[in-house]
């Protein structure tokens, strides 16, 4: 069984930086494509970046292009967001998925098997 569980959420300022961090288990995270979608109360669930199963090639959703930066960390077992010049809108819960046929299906949640419970990020000025 997969499991998928995030880390590394909190409040920053307006302008800061985060890093969020999601870690698989249960399979071989090389073989899995993965991405972070975000999700605001009443709004739907959004992709934010995603990432090829060897890191090869990444997507960005235009909301966080230049300010985002997805990557993975294998000597740590890890998949990486870092965000920088965060913004009020960035508050949101933001998932970590896993296991789409394409990791470019940032524009569609179900196209991904595995997720996280989420974790919080709250921008404020």
């Amino acid at each position: 069984q997969v499991h998928v569980l995030e880390s590394g959420g909190g409040s920053v300022q307006a302008g800061g930086s985060l890093t969020l961090s999601c870690a698989v288990s249960g399979a071989d995270d090389d073989e899995l494509t993965m991405a972070w979608f975000r999700q605001r109360p009443g709004e739907e669930r959004r992709g934010v970046a995603s990432i090829t199963e060897v890191g090869g090639a990444k997507w960005y959703a235009d909301s966080v292009k230049g300010r985002a930066e997805i990557s993975r960390r294998r000597y740590e077992n890890k998949m990486v967001l870092t965000m920088t010049n965060l913004n009020k809108d960035d508050t949101a819960r933001y998932y970590c998925a896993a296991g789409a046929l394409w990791a470019q299906h940032l524009h569609d949640p179900s196209k991904w098997k595995f997720w996280g419970q989420g974790t919080q990020v709250t921008v404020s000025s």
